[in-house]
């Protein structure tokens, strides 16, 4: 079994999409192992997207990960990476699969309403960077 972390944007909590992301996850068979609410300050959010940190969208993508609160979550599955990066769809919402959330749901490329690691390694980073080990119902 794999985890993964998922976060629900700014954009997805404003507009009311916790549960929508919630209910895609758990009817393609992915549990949720841990989850909680928070609020990013300017630094941790630039600590988190550091491996942006020369890309010339990363201020933005900081700025707008501290806009309001987000939903942290960690995930558990057969393959719970490469299926929960499938159920987001690609990142730039336009070339996205029908069906996904960022299809369904995105406004533009930043407030694509979720994040999910791309592999083991950052799921573990990412994972550990929000949550301690009492946090996860594993």
């Amino acid at each position: 079994m794999e985890k993964t972390l998922s976060i629900i944007k700014p954009d997805g909590l404003a507009r009311g999409l916790i549960g929508e992301v919630i209910k895609r996850l758990e009817s393609n068979g992915i549990k949720i192992i841990g989850m909680k609410m928070l609020r990013m300050t300017k630094e941790q959010a630039e600590r988190f997207y550091a491996v942006h940190k020369e890309r010339p969208f990363f201020q933005s993508l900081t700025y707008f990960m501290t806009s309001g609160p987000v939903v942290v979550m960690v995930l558990k599955g057969e393959d719970a990476i490469a299926r929960y990066r499938e159920i987001m769809g690609a990142t730039d919402y336009r070339e996205a699969a029908q069906g996904t959330i960022r299809r369904d749901f995105a406004t533009d490329i930043e407030k694509n309403v979720v994040h999910g690691s791309d592999s083991p390694e950052t799921a573990a980073v990412e994972i550990g960077f929000f949550f301690n080990s009492f946090e996860v119902a594993d």
